[in-house]
């Protein structure tokens, strides 16, 4: 057998250093205070990111349609709207950064922040290994749940998806390392109170909004010591909720249950790992119409941030196609912002709303072609709508 020594110590010191890193953040989230109370603010700031491809567009109408609804509130100076700029592909490869130092600080003055999709660097694609923006927000604001939910009252589907956000095998996706040309190496992580506090908030909600089942999703079969722990650390945080009927299930099979007519009824609560969720609940917005549908909010203690599900679809751009662009995933986005900061009267408005455009009236159909109406048009339908409730 080859001397890979020379190999194996350069790996290792990579890997020193990143076990080096994650235990400062396990320092750090252990101790991390209470979650900020928006009810004691003076002004809650909200940070708007356009992003890339049609996230301009999206972005814009859907502030557009908060700010309507909020228009009391900024005159009142309760509520202020801040554009924050710079958080494009173009400026986040000129500066080598997933997101710029400056943007971050622009970012970290906010309190809830509306982002448009951005695009990721990926392999072949000719551009620098720079990080996922979603990914380095999402650890730099500790924002380490993300919430995704799927709604189709017609089908019995009511489901709510707990993802965790900053571990798993997206915590540390661009660090893995190539041991060799022949071996390349990636790393999982799972953190003791990383997984308590998604379970507590899932629970929580589950109990706060009476949904009467969680269900813990891993492959912990497999995977068997960062999912083991997952799972293992959820079933602990559950008996403290002993109303709520616990299941657990491995990632696989809950793909196929989703699609079961039958069983897909039964379920109402998801806590996941990163990975897991983030495919499961591609899967799970197709239902309510596609991932065009389905918004996504991204919780910390003391930031949030609120966005589509899908991509920059930087092709509809390109094809001329972006003033076509459906907005309802980030409308959707925006019904959680405005929960999440305390407006809860005037997000069943825009949830019922959008129900109605989507669902029921139809008066007008986003394709994302010259086929179905505008992104503008569609706005413009659901604040019509809004009038009406």
């Amino acid at each position: 057998m080859k001397d890979y020594s020379r190999e194996i110590e350069s790996a290792v010191e990579k890997y020193r250093t990143l076990l080096k890193g994650q235990l400062e953040r396990v320092e750090r989230i252990n101790a991390a205070g209470e979650a900020v109370d928006y009810a004691s603010l003076d002004k809650i700031v909200i940070g708007v990111c356009g992003g890339d491809g049609i996230g301009p567009v999206i972005t814009a109408e859907t502030r557009r349609v908060l700010e309507g609804l909020l228009s009391d509130e900024v005159k009142k100076g309760r509520v202020e709207f801040r554009d924050i700029e710079g958080l494009t592909i173009e400026n986040r490869v000129a500066r080598l950064q997933a997101i710029p130092d400056d943007v971050l600080a622009e970012l970290k003055k906010c309190d809830v922040i509306l982002k448009g999709p951005t695009t990721t660097p990926h392999q072949g694609d000719g551009l620098p290994n720079i990080e996922s923006a979603n990914v380095a927000m999402r650890k730099e604001l500790d924002l380490f749940a993300n919430l995704r939910p799927v709604r189709v009252p017609s089908q019995g589907i009511d489901w709510t998806f707990f993802r965790e956000n900053t571990e798993g095998s997206y915590a540390v996706g661009s660090q893995g390392v190539h041991v060799t040309d022949d071996l390349a190496l990636d790393f999982c992580v799972t953190t003791t109170e990383g997984t308590r506090r998604i379970a507590r908030l899932a629970y929580e909600f589950a109990r706060a909004n009476n949904k009467g089942r969680v269900s813990i999703v891993t492959k912990a079969n497999v995977i068997k010591t960062t999912d083991g722990k997952f799972l293992n650390l959820c079933k602990e945080v559950a008996r403290d909720y002993p109303e709520i009927v616990t299941d657990e299930w491995f990632i696989d099979i809950m793909t196929a249950k989703l699609v079961d007519e039958k069983r897909r009824r039964d379920f109402r609560v998801f806590i996941l790992p990163n990975l897991y969720g983030d495919i499961i609940t591609d899967e799970a917005a197709e239902f309510q119409g596609g991932v065009g549908t389905a918004g996504s909010a991204n919780i910390g203690k003391r930031y949030a941030m609120f966005e589509a599900i899908h991509g920059s679809a930087p092709r509809m751009v390109t094809e001329g196609r972006a003033i076509y662009a459906d907005p309802c995933s980030m409308l959707r986005a925006g019904v959680m912002l405005l929960n999440h900061i305390g407006y809860h009267d005037r997000a069943d408005r825009l949830e019922r709303a959008l129900d109605f455009c989507m669902f029921e009236e139809k008066k007008l159909t986003v394709t994302g072609r010259d086929t179905g109406a505008t992104c503008r048009a569609f706005a413009d339908y659901v604040s019509e709508t809004l009038e009406k409730f």
